[in-house]
């Protein structure tokens, strides 16, 4: 029997069954909200140069987020799907998380590596938000897409 939907079945019973699923629903507004906060900052602090301090520990904080959505987020997509990442149902998500997460590290790299200009990390820290910002309507549309066929 083929499946065209998100889920099947018994992928839908594991995810309602996963403790993940309550912890992805948690994490994920918190990080968005860190995100917007973070933009008002560095934006600020870009046109400013004030605020700095403030504007990286927003970048830290958003970017402990992510890490702790993407390692909880694979826990789930094991329970659902039976393996951590790439499962055909999320394999586009899970590409574009690839490179949030790379954008994220980088700007990680350059700011405990003192490497670049402080501008140029900030911005670099905006492209990242950028990217992170299409890979969250990536995931709000999966969502939409479950919720409907959930009631069809």
């Amino acid at each position: 029997m083929e499946n065209s939907g998100l889920y099947t079945p018994e992928q839908r019973r594991r995810r309602d069954a996963s403790r993940w699923t309550l912890v992805q629903g948690v994490l994920a507004p918190l990080q968005f909200l860190a995100m917007i906060v973070s933009t008002a900052l560095v934006l600020y602090s870009l046109a400013s140069g004030l605020w700095i301090l403030a504007a990286d520990v927003s970048i830290l904080i958003k970017t402990a987020l992510l890490y702790t959505i993407m390692y909880t987020g694979a826990l789930w997509e094991k329970d659902v799907f039976g393996r951590y990442l790439f499962a055909p149902a999320f394999f586009w998500e899970d590409v574009v998380s690839m490179a949030v997460i790379a954008l994220h590290t980088a700007y990680l790299v350059a700011y405990f590596g003192g490497i670049g200009t402080v501008e140029g990390r900030l911005l670099l820290a905006l492209v990242a938000y950028a990217v992170y910002t299409v890979n969250a309507f990536q995931f709000l549309w999966k969502l939409r897409t479950a919720r409907r066929e959930a009631t069809a």
